[in-house]
């Protein structure tokens, strides 16, 4: 049933995306001729419109190529802007060389590049109107399938959440199966052990089969999979996998051997460099703009406290490495030479006068910028921790080490959730993993036009 539903929204969305590709190709000349000056003679539109045969052909195999028709329930949508790039650059490149051996086809560069334009950016908008679409119609009833999960533990609860909160899959999950009776979950009915699983499939129109079972019971895998063979539903593996990993698990396939990706760090090779040229940019720009506000911060830490302007700390960063960590001073001078390394406590009797209106403000990092320059740290990263409390929570929380993946950062995910100063460290983890297993530049931009109004002042910063 899901195949005839996926091949009906193949042709449709192909339908689509040719009558917007159709469309473009008139629109650029239009505009290029009709609207934007030209020296030239306006071309005849027949040679415009007889071009257009070759142009629907060579798009239809392109966006097939870049897989814009692998529709699927579970793939999360609208993700696929990437996607249409590749497919408009790649379908520009290739009307490039069909105008270079048909003299009749019109060869305005401008033209050409304004198609280019306006083909991505129809494609995005239409088939983001049309997925919206698909998506209502699922919620209220149609292009519906039914499911089942296997399993009746962590894994599986899991799995029914998921798919109960993410109705635009049109998956109605109407129950669970395990190897023994269970109570219902969540509103999910136990419908019988695995002996009867094929029945249960046939019984309630099955054409999905989510399989979750515990880590301890992958034994039980071949005789399921042999079970399954005998129906035409589609089977999805949910991966037991512990809290702390954060990761979309991703399949890498060698000389068909598949390879679960469990862990695997998002800046690497030129995206590296690439954040490294981000942070560069951003903190010599922050720095132009805040220069005037940190002469006066500075000022005034001079002449109310005793003590030097800026506090150093060694704090730990990329790889476990350790640097010294600049912050506006705060508090009074030797402030931990009686207490030792402790976090800042609510009323905490530490705090100058200045300080514990700079720390509610988080004006005291601001001098972190030139660790950013200097290469320690990032702009957007995990907040670096002291040695102390990272050997501490290392032994305390599985995963925490993860954290070292990536450079500290001044501003991050977990803080611009809320979750900063003396806050849960478990919840500050799972917003840490989340981040490094999520990582882009658009994601670093999102955190820091988030910061000036979450990450900034907070009830726990103190």
């Amino acid at each position: 049933m899901y195949r005839r539903h996926g091949n009906k929204l193949a042709l449709a969305f192909l339908g689509g995306d040719l009558a917007v590709t159709g469309l473009t190709w008139l629109a650029a000349y239009a505009v290029r001729f009709g609207v934007l000056p030209t020296p030239e003679g306006i071309p005849d539109v027949a040679h415009v419109v007889a071009g257009l045969p070759a142009v629907l052909l060579l798009a239809a195999m392109t966006y097939h190529l870049v897989g814009l028709y692998e529709v699927h329930r579970l793939k999360q949508l609208p993700r696929e802007f990437g996607q249409l790039c590749k497919a408009g650059g790649l379908l520009f490149v290739l009307i490039i060389c069909v105008t270079f051996y048909r003299r009749d086809l019109y060869e305005s560069r401008l033209a050409l590049g304004l198609f280019l334009v306006f083909n991505i950016a129809s494609l995005t908008l239409v088939r983001r109107v049309l997925w919206n679409a698909v998506r209502l119609l699922r919620r209220h009833g149609l292009n519906q399938g039914r499911a089942v999960v296997v399993g009746g533990g962590r894994t599986a609860r899991l799995a029914a959440k998921t798919i109960r909160n993410n109705d635009w899959t049109g998956l109605e999950l109407v129950g669970f199966v395990n190897h023994e009776p269970r109570p219902a979950f969540a509103g999910v009915p136990f419908l019988g052990t695995r002996e009867r699983l094929v029945e249960i499939i046939a019984e309630y129109d099955v054409d999905h089969v989510f399989v979750a079972l515990p880590l301890a019971r992958y034994a039980e895998l071949p005789a399921l999979y042999g079970a399954l063979s005998e129906t035409f539903c589609e089977v999805q593996l949910v991966p037991d996998l512990p809290d702390a990993t954060a990761v979309l698990p991703t399949l890498t396939e060698i000389d068909n051997v598949g390879f679960l990706d469990l862990r695997r760090n998002p800046q690497r090779s030129w995206h590296r460099h690439l954040k490294r040229w981000f942070d560069v940019a951003g903190a010599f720009l922050l720095l132009v703009l805040v220069a005037p506000l940190m002469l006066f911060i500075a000022a005034v830490v001079k002449l109310t406290s005793r003590g030097p302007v800026f506090y150093r700390q060694t704090r730990t960063s990329l790889g476990g490495r350790t640097f010294e960590m600049l912050k506006f001073r705060s508090m009074v001078d030797g402030a931990e030479e009686t207490t030792g390394p402790v976090w800042a406590a609510r009323s905490d009797s530490r705090r100058t006068l200045v300080g514990r209106f700079l720390r509610r403000w988080s004006l005291d990092e601001l001098p972190q910028l030139f660790n950013v320059l200097a290469g320690d740290m990032s702009l957007v990263g995990p907040r670096p921790e002291r040695a102390v409390f990272v050997e501490r929570f290392r032994r305390q929380l599985p995963g925490y080490c993860q954290r070292l993946q990536v450079k500290a950062g001044i501003t991050g995910w977990a803080q611009v959730q809320g979750w900063r100063g003396n806050t849960s460290v478990r919840r500050r983890l799972r917003c840490d993993l989340y981040y490094i297993a999520n990582w882009s530049l658009l994601l670093d931009l999102k955190i820091l036009l988030m910061t000036p109004f979450s990450g900034v002042r907070g009830q726990n910063a103190y």
